[in-house]
C-alpha cells in the first residue's frame, strides 16, 4: 500500500478524545438509572425469544503481575483457592441468569477474557465449561476463543483447551523488543512466543491469533519494524494492532510508564502505518479499523461479504442477537439493553451471595439509540454508510458528515458514503461525527476516551 501522507498540523486536529465504538451508546453515556431489576426485565424478554442465539463471554480477571501498559480490568491472584472462588460465583451467576432467561438457549460463540484465562488451572477451565455446556445449547460450530500469555502456554494446558472445543486462541505478544518490554514491564522472550504458537497448532487450533500494540514507550520506527519482521515469522492467522492509549490517571500502573519515551504523535501514525503495510504486503486483508487477517480466515470472508461485526468482543464472525457477560466487569447485549457487571471482585461476588444480579450499570436503548447504532457499524465494519442507515434527522446526518468529505475521510456517492484510503485511519473520527452523546462532555472535564491518533 501506498503511505498517507498527512502534514502535522491536520493530525493534530484529528488527534481528539473518542470512543473506540465497541458499543453505541458507549458507556459513558449510559446515565438512566439502571440496575438489577431493568436486567431482570431484559432477561425476562430474553426468555421470550427462546429460539433466539446468543453469544457468551466469561471474563476471568486473574494476573499473576500487572504490566505497566495494561487497561484491562484485572485481579492480581494465583492461588487456586481464590480461583475455585471466584469460579462459584460465576456459576451462581450462570444459574440465577438462565433462571430468567431460560436454559439451552443455542450458542453461536464463546470466549474467554481476562486478565489470563491460561493462568487457570486445567482442572478450572474443564469446571467451567461444564458449567457453561450444563445450561447452553451449544452450536456444533459455535467457535470457542480464549485469550492467552504465551509465557504461561504448556503443551498440557493447549492441548486440554483443544480438547475442550476452542478452536481458536489469541496470544498478548505487544512487541518483541527487549528494551520496549523492559519499559512495559512484560518480558517475554521471542523464543517463548514462538513455541506457544507451534504448541497451539500441532495441538489443533484452527486460527492462532496474535495481538499487537503501537505507540509503546520506546517503539521506533526500526525497532517496530523488527516486531513485525518477528509477527509475520509466526505466521497468524489474524493479528490485531491495537493503539496504547495512556491514560495514568485512570489507569495507575501507567504511571510506571515515562511518558518522555512514548512516540509522538507523529511517530505513532507512522508506526501503524508500518503496520498495515507489512501485514497487507504479506497478503492479509486490513480488517476494520485495526485487525488483519489472512483471505482465508473467517474474519476476513465476514468482512467481504459484509457480515462483519463488532461487540464487546471485538470484530467478530457470527454475531449473534445477545450477548451475556458472566464474570466481574463483563458487558452484556441482551434484548435492546447494555448492562455491566460490577468491576471489582469482592462487590460481585458479595451480590451473588446475596442473591442479587451483580449490575453495575446499563442502558435500554432507545430508537435513536439503534438507528444510530446501525449506522456506527456499518461505518466500523463494512467501511461505508448507505443513505438509507444515515440517522434520522436525516438532513442533521447528512449535514454532519459533509465536513468529513470536504477533509477527504468519506467519498459521497449517490446512495452511499464511503471511506477513503485516508479515511481508514480516521474511523473513530468519521463515527464520532454520528454520536448524538459526545456534544455532552462538559468543558473542562477529564476525558472520558483515548485519543485518536
Amino acid at each position: 500500500m501506498t503511505a498517507i501522507r498527512i502534514e502535522p498540523a491536520r493530525l493534530a486536529r484529528y488527534d481528539v478524545p473518542g470512543p473506540r465504538y465497541t458499543s453505541y451508546p458507549t458507556v459513558p453515556a449510559w446515565r438512566a438509572p439502571f440496575g438489577a431489576a431493568e436486567y431482570r426485565q431484559a432477561l425476562q424478554d430474553l426468555a421470550g425469544l427462546a429460539e433466539d442465539p446468543v453469544s457468551v463471554y466469561v471474563h476471568l480477571p486473574f494476573c499473576g503481575y500487572r504490566c505497566h501498559y495494561c487497561a484491562c480490568t484485572v485481579t492480581l491472584a494465583t492461588r487456586a483457592d481464590v480461583v475455585d472462588r471466584y469460579l462459584d460465583h460465576v456459576e451462581r451467576e450462570l444459574e440465577l441468569v438462565t433462571g430468567i432467561a431460560g436454559r439451552k438457549h443455542p450458542v453461536l460463540q464463546l470466549h474467554l477474557g481476562g486478565g489470563t484465562p491460561n493462568q487457570l488451572a486445567v482442572g478450572q477451565l474443564e469446571r467451567l465449561v461444564e458449567m457453561l455446556e450444563a445450561r447452553f445449547a451449544f452450536d456444533r460450530s459455535a467457535e470457542r476463543s480464549v485469550e492467552a500469555d504465551p509465557r504461561l502456554a504448556t503443551r498440557h494446558g493447549t492441548e486440554a483447551l483443544r480438547a475442550l472445543g476452542f478452536r481458536r486462541i489469541s496470544y498478548g505478544v505487544q512487541d518483541f523488543d527487549p528494551a520496549v518490554q523492559a519499559a512495559i514491564g512484560r518480558p517475554q522472550p521471542e523464543a517463548v512466543v514462538r513455541e506457544a504458537v507451534e504448541l497451539a497448532r500441532a495441538a489443533g487450533f484452527a486460527g492462532v491469533n496474535i495481538d499487537l500494540i503501537y505507540g509503546l514507550p520506546l517503539q521506533s520506527p526500526s525497532r517496530f519494524a523488527r516486531t513485525l519482521e518477528s509477527a509475520l515469522e509466526l505466521a497468524p492467522d489474524r493479528v490485531a494492532c491495537y493503539s496504547y492509549a495512556h491514560v495514568p490517571d485512570a489507569r495507575h500502573n501507567q504511571r510506571l510508564i515515562d511518558a518522555a519515551t512514548l512516540p509522538s504523535r507523529e511517530q505513532k501514525f507512522e508506526l501503524f502505518q508500518m503496520a498495515v503495510e507489512a501485514f497487507v504486503g504479506a497478503g492479509f486483508e486490513w480488517i476494520g479499523m485495526d485487525h488483519f487477517a489472512r483471505p482465508a480466515d473467517d474474519l476476513a470472508a465476514a468482512a467481504r461479504e459484509r457480515r462483519l461485526h463488532r461487540d464487546f468482543m471485538g470484530y467478530t464472525t457470527r454475531p449473534a442477537p445477545h450477548l451475556l457477560g458472566f464474570g466481574m466487569s463483563a458487558i452484556g447485549d441482551v434484548a435492546g439493553c447494555f448492562v455491566q457487571n460490577v468491576p471489582r471482585t469482592g462487590a460481585y461476588q458479595r451480590a451473588l451471595e446475596a442473591g442479587a444480579l451483580p449490575v453495575e450499570r446499563g442502558h435500554r436503548l432507545s430508537d435513536d439509540d439503534q438507528r444510530r447504532r446501525r449506522a456506527i457499524l456499518n461505518l466500523m465494519c463494512s467501511l461505508e454508510l448507505p443513505h438509507r442507515l444515515v440517522p434520522l434527522p436525516e438532513e442533521d446526518g447528512h449535514e454532519r458528515l459533509r465536513p468529513l468529505v470536504a477533509e477527504g475521510l468519506l467519498a459521497a456517492h449517490a446512495d452511499r458514503y464511503e471511506v477513503t484510503p485516508l479515511g481508514r485511519y480516521f474511523l473513530r473520527n468519521i463515527a464520532m461525527a454520528l454520536d448524538a452523546y459526545l456534544p455532552r462532555q462538559r468543558p473542562g472535564t477529564r476525558p472520558r476516551f483515548s485519543r485518536t491518533v
